[in-house]
């Protein structure tokens, strides 16, 4: 097989570096304040990779890649956490940079396992789950969303009840904002 060359400043255009990662809920302002994010995502999610036509929260990722994943991390300080959500149509693939997590899953959070650095997890479409920084330092995780249909989307659930606090709070042209970005909020049985 014949290799190919790539000018160094070609190369610069297939590199996200981390210093430049801007969160989510920083680039969605227009319409939602950041705040809101707080309550549904960890501390900070640093959107790396994206699908060209990825729809939803990370399309703004500074990569493009090909149709299958979604890279992202996410950084949470002690005791921080997503709230429970569904990835209806997704697997979320969890691995361990630094500090020690809880993964918790059920419609309730009834289950729980505890994971270290280095560690890797993948949760299957459809099962709620939050994860928590239960360790003393600023820790991390990366998560790897897969797309399991051939839409490039990723169509998040909250329970119902959370939709009623966000409006509650911030109005609800920012829900509506957040299903336009793939926030949803239907999951579980409140």
């Amino acid at each position: 097989m014949k290799t190919i060359m790539i000018p160094k400043e070609e190369m610069e255009k297939r590199v996200a570096r981390y210093d430049d990662l801007v969160p989510y809920g920083n680039q969605h302002t227009e319409n939602i304040d950041p705040k809101v994010f707080e309550q549904l995502t960890a501390k900070k999610v640093l959107s790396i990779m994206a699908p060209r036509n990825y729809k939803g929260r990370s399309s703004r990722a500074p990569l493009k890649g090909e149709p299958g994943a979604v890279i992202s991390i996410a950084e949470c300080p002690p005791g921080n956490a997503p709230a429970l959500h569904c990835h209806e149509q997704t697997v979320e693939n969890f691995f361990i940079i630094n500090g020690r997590f809880r993964i918790i899953w059920g419609d309730h959070g009834e289950e729980s396992l505890e994971l270290g650095p280095l560690d890797f997890i993948s949760i299957p479409p459809g099962v709620n789950r939050s994860f928590i920084n239960i360790s003393d330092e600023y820790a991390r995780l990366l998560a790897i969303i897969q797309p399991v249909t051939e839409a490039q989307e990723d169509r998040v659930s909250f329970a119902r009840s959370v939709e009623g606090k966000l409006s509650g709070e911030f109005g609800p042209a920012t829900v509506e904002a957040l299903k336009n970005i793939g926030f949803h909020f239907d999951a579980g049985q409140d």
